[in-house]
């Protein structure tokens, strides 16, 4: 059996980071306080402000976090670079497709319902375009993902370069207390947003190591944050922000960056819950409910949460710019975020509270 104490070498390596991280919370813990103190006694206020000082130079960080310009970090060429899109039929695929066509990618739109003359599909064709090309893709087939790899190979100007970039867009949404909710559901859910997007991306990862390229994944704000009645959603999109990190480490050596787009509350502009859908999912989840938990839940109850999921429906941002313009960024930069969080500013506070206060204060101002 091997010895479990560290080598002399990799005590070496780590002695750095450790006192560099020791250092670190020694000034930040000790020196910014008295740096503070002193700059109160300055001004000639009394030595305890520096409390109020930590306090309001924290607020002031999170207000420049919200309103602060992006910083300038270079541009590629987009002339000649090729991107694969899932999800294309509808919302930020289709329009993230049209808009990257616009400004010069060449685009693979893969349409779920390109065999069934979809709309979006049939928009996309109708722009009768040599830079982009619609080809039918369900992210949950197998087959559809090997026969995609082999149309976007064949179609590639010069294959021995590789793919520059995979979007991994294609996503449905559900609602559903956990009660109410069936296991083939939470299947249903995760096998487009999690496995499809894993089945996507091992499929073309090696067309995009080849050509040192980006995998755009596109989890939610829902990703990071629980929110009753979502959890098929949250699960899913937990998942991609998982796999998306693991994929990051390892895909460094190789030179293809691995970014995480968060969108907010978009669902007025995406379609992706509508009124009709909230309620047939109401009618299928009270008749699948075994007669304990019609009892235990009650029907007042439950009528009350699908007034409310009706009305979420014409909630949020209208306008997609916001979410194009960072798959963009994130497809074009030179030096692209990790990740993106394009959304309002409630919805960037209120993930911000609850990720980083004590569940039982988060949950106490929004849930309960």
């Amino acid at each position: 059996m091997g010895s479990l104490l560290p080598s002399a070498s990799s005590v070496r390596r780590a002695a750095p980071l450790v006192l560099l991280s020791l250092g670190l919370t020694l000034t930040l813990g000790l020196g910014l306080p008295t740096v503070l103190r002193q700059l109160a006694l300055l001004f000639g206020q009394e030595a305890a402000s520096a409390s109020a000082g930590v306090v309001l130079l924290y607020s002031v960080l999170v207000v420049l976090c919200v309103v602060r310009p992006p910083l300038p970090r270079g541009s590629l060429p987009v002339s000649g670079k090729q991107v694969l899109i899932t999800g294309c039929d509808s919302g930020f695929g289709l329009e993230l497709a049209k808009h990257l066509h616009t400004i010069g990618f060449t685009v693979f739109a893969g349409c779920l319902l390109k065999d069934k003359n979809g709309a979006g599909a049939t928009e996309l064709e109708n722009l009768n375009s040599d830079r982009l090309k619609v080809l039918q893709l369900d992210v949950c087939s197998e087959e559809q993902v090997a026969q995609a790899v082999e149309f976007v190979t064949k179609n590639l100007k010069e294959p021995e370069k590789g793919l520059w970039g995979v979007v991994n867009n294609a996503g449905i949404s559900t609602f559903g207390e956990v009660e109410f909710t069936s296991l083939d559901k939470y299947k249903e859910v995760t096998d487009v947003n999690l496995w499809g997007t894993v089945r996507v991306t091992k499929a073309f990862l090696p067309l995009v190591r080849r050509a040192k390229g980006r995998v755009v994944n596109m989890a939610s704000m829902l990703g990071r944050m629980g929110s009753p009645s979502r959890s098929c959603y949250c699960i899913s999109k937990y998942g991609v922000q998982a796999f998306s990190d693991c994929l990051r480490q390892e895909m460094y050596r190789w030179g293809v960056k691995v970014i995480v787009v968060e969108p907010g509350n978009f669902i007025a502009a995406t379609g992706i819950l509508t009124r009709e859908g909230v309620e047939a999912r109401a009618e299928e989840m009270w008749r699948e409910a075994s007669e304990r938990v019609r009892e235990d839940y009650g029907k007042p109850y439950f009528s009350r949460r699908m007034i409310l999921m009706k009305a979420f429906v014409n909630s949020g941002i209208k306008d997609m710019s916001l979410v194009i313009n960072d798959l963009t960024d994130a497809l074009s930069s030179k030096l692209p975020y990790t990740r993106y969080f394009p959304t309002d500013t409630y919805w960037w506070i209120r993930t911000q509270i609850m990720s980083h206060l004590p569940a039982a204060i988060a949950d106490r101002i929004y849930i309960y």
